[in-house]
């Protein structure tokens, strides 16, 4: 850094790139980031999800993880949360299943069935 505008300029890149995690009252994306989860892919998950969300200029959706559900065996497992609806918890997430729940649910607020373990608070 040569310069305070510099550092305004990497400070305001930053901020935009963690806006996806504080956006208070809207739907948020949960993925389960524990060992098991990571190991099943988790990550690769988060990755598809963030390359998504803003490709298709979504930013009203907050993304974090979460350590182990306690599901090993359904992971990698990602909750949605929106507003007004029951949590909807999926398993066995993969990247391109991670992009249909964007352009299923998130976009059109069509739950991707086969791959739901849970609803509201009850398991499947």
């Amino acid at each position: 850094m040569k310069s305070r505008e510099e550092l305004r300029a990497i400070r305001e890149r930053a901020k935009a790139t963690l806006a996806v995690r504080d956006n208070q009252g809207g739907p948020r994306v949960v993925i389960a980031m524990g060992t098991c989860g990571i190991a099943a892919g988790a990550r690769d998950v988060m990755s598809a999800l963030l390359e998504e969300m803003a490709q298709r200029g979504i930013s009203d959706v907050t993304v974090s993880q979460t350590g182990c559900k306690g599901l090993c065996d359904r992971e990698p497992v990602v909750e949605v949360i929106t507003p007004g609806a029951p949590s909807v918890t999926y398993g066995r997430v993969t990247p391109a299943v991670m992009r249909r729940i964007v352009a299923e649910q998130l976009v059109n607020g069509q739950i991707v069935s086969e791959y739901v373990i849970a609803t509201g608070s009850e398991m499947r």
